[in-house]
């Protein structure tokens, strides 16, 4: 009998991966100071400990801590979590993390979840230790009520100002320019396109047809790329080009949502506040006229009614426009490229039935639940299998020689502050460093956007072979089942629709068209 000694191995321990949040609710530059002061803490304090490993600094700057949605630091650095590439976060402090206690408890929920855990440096809490959520709770609801202190402090300054008449205007509306005194001045050159858009409307002209012909000649809408029939009726409907000025024509909640003010809060109406371009007169007929249109064309100042499953949501594959519903003489209802309606010669696409468009989706749902297995199953395997890999090296390497930056820059500042490398040396290093990170941010940036569609597309594919896993074959067309799966559909031709689903995949179908009747030809 041989005995042989194995020798004990002992495994090197892995690296608690840990990153650092940080926050300023303003861009002013003492915040700023302060927020690159929170940046270079909690980077070399992260270094200091041998077990644990940089995995970045993730940062909003001049947002406030009340939605996370809008925060997009604070949206990579879940993104990460999830692709598992931090362990911990650090924190200054819990209103920094978010001033929204419901916000703030879900995301700490589902970083728990994921086996990642948040420590907040003031208030010496970390998630990973506390058995009870109630202090965070607490703390939390501190934060936000903060917040709202703040927001009611704010709200009553600007409605003193509402009410005697002082509040400025920061953002000019088209046609206008804001003074260093806080005051509206006319811009002359968009005044005459906005007196050319009131002269059109009064003489017949419709939204469409205006913004078409102001794109035709070159003319430039002021925060966007083209004209459209939301920018013209927003115009016409906006009291400033008479010389007056409504004031809270929106609100806040107090979950810091914004809506449209329609006689909840008290509004301010100052007349004659500042020079105006349009004549009373020709301002009221121009809204008469709007409000007859939408009477009488079921329409809510120039936005298409959502009121049917498909209302800006089939495309034209000629022109890319949307699809119309129209009612036919005999009471038939089909869908029309708005393009086609307007100028026949610009989309040749013709009319296609409403029920033709409904049987083609029933025919391609059905055809989802018969081949879930050969289809939707392997689809869905292959997502989940890919979701993981090249995306999570790629971010890896890029946080490798993001901390390499970060050491190269700390050792340049350390031989400079030696004098062992002079100036111009140290800014050309330093300069080309920069550079290189702003890189990488991009980078980062681009591959984050790429993991949150995937994450996006997975986790509707899931929803959808769930759905045909317990449904029997269905014979009536479904608006709500429609409006879950499909993000749009594209009308190829009279004969072609493409659904496009959210979970990624664009199903070809057949529409049954006939031209027996001559008014179906447009």
């Amino acid at each position: 009998m041989k005995i042989t000694k194995i020798d004990t191995v002992i495994k090197q321990q892995k690296k608690l991966k840990v990153a650092a949040y940080c926050r300023v609710s303003t861009g002013s530059d003492e915040q700023l100071e302060s927020l690159e002061t929170q940046k270079r803490h909690y980077e070399s304090f992260i270094r200091l400990h041998s077990d644990w490993e940089f995995a970045g600094l993730y940062y909003d700057r001049g947002v406030s801590g009340t939605k996370t949605a809008l925060r997009y630091g604070f949206q990579n650095m879940l993104s990460d979590c999830r692709a598992g590439l931090i362990d911990k976060i650090l924190v200054k402090s819990i209103s920094r993390f978010s001033r929204n206690t419901t916000d703030c408890i879900s995301v700490i929920r589902e970083l728990q979840a994921l086996g990642i855990y948040v420590y907040f440096e003031k208030e010496n809490i970390d998630t990973g230790t506390q058995e009870n959520e109630l202090i965070l709770s607490i703390l939390s609801s501190m934060a936000a009520e903060e917040s709202s202190s703040i927001s009611q402090n704010s709200k009553w300054s600007v409605k003193r100002r509402f009410e005697n008449g002082t509040f400025k205007i920061s953002c000019a509306p088209y046609g206008y320019r804001v003074t260093e005194n806080g005051d509206l001045e006319i811009e002359e050159k968009e005044a005459e396109t906005v007196n050319r858009i009131f002269e059109m409307i009064v003489s017949g002209k419709g939204a469409y047809t205006i913004a078409k012909e102001l794109n035709e000649r070159g003319i430039s809408p002021r925060r966007a790329l083209k004209w459209s029939e939301c920018t013209i009726y927003r115009i016409i409907e906006n009291e400033k080009y008479i010389g007056d000025t409504l004031l809270q024509k929106t609100y806040t909640d107090s979950t810091f949502k914004r809506h449209r003010n329609d006689g909840e809060k008290d509004s301010y109406l100052i007349t004659d506040s500042h020079d105006a371009i349009i004549r009373r007169e020709i301002f009221e007929k121009a809204n008469e006229i709007i409000k007859f249109r939408a009477r009488h064309h079921h329409a809510n100042s120039g936005v298409y009614m959502n009121r049917y499953c498909f209302s800006g949501n089939i495309k034209c594959g000629i022109c890319g426009d949307f699809l119309k519903r129209m009612t036919l003489d005999d009471k038939s209802i089909c869908w029309s490229c708005k393009t086609h309606i307007h100028n026949k010669e610009e989309c040749s696409l013709k009319q296609i039935r409403d029920d033709s468009i409904k049987a083609a989706f029933l025919t391609m749902i059905n055809k989802l639940i018969f081949s879930r297995k050969v289809l939707l199953k392997p689809y869905f395997e292959s997502l989940s299998l890919s979701g993981n890999g090249e995306s999570a090296d790629l971010t890896k390497n890029i946080r490798e020689k993001q901390t390499e930056i970060y050491m190269k820059t700390d050792s340049l500042r350390k031989l400079r502050a030696h004098n062992i490398i002079d100036s111009v040396v140290f800014t050309r290093e330093i300069t080309a460093l920069e550079n290189e990170m702003s890189s990488l941010k991009i980078q980062e940036e681009r591959l984050s956007n790429v993991q949150t569609h995937d994450a996006v597309v997975l986790r509707e594919t899931e929803k959808i072979l769930k759905f045909t896993e317990h449904s029997i074959m269905h014979e009536c067309f479904d608006d709500e089942i429609y409006s879950r799966f499909i993000d749009y559909s594209t009308v190829q031709d009279r004969h072609t629709i493409i659904f496009h689903l959210k979970c990624g995949l664009n199903l070809k179908e057949e529409l049954q068209c006939t031209d027996t009747k001559q008014k179906m030809e447009n």
